[in-house]
């Protein structure tokens, strides 16, 4: 599934401190390889940087 800009994702990575949370798609990249790569910004910050598979849709109603 390739996500947009502005999409709402849940991050799972168990090394990054936003781990679990729910966050904004702001810039999507492509790599030299032609996969997507995401900056996602949190209530408390943001990360660069994610590959596709880190990612999952979030919920509707989840906030």
């Amino acid at each position: 599934m390739a996500f947009e800009k502005g999409d709402r994702v849940v991050l799972n990575d168990q090394h990054s401190e936003f781990d679990g949370e729910t966050g904004e798609i702001t810039q999507v990249s492509e790599t030299m390889f032609g996969d997507a790569t995401y900056i996602i910004q949190f209530e408390e910050g943001q990360e660069a940087g994610i590959a596709e598979d880190a990612i999952e849709a979030a919920d509707e109603d989840e906030e």
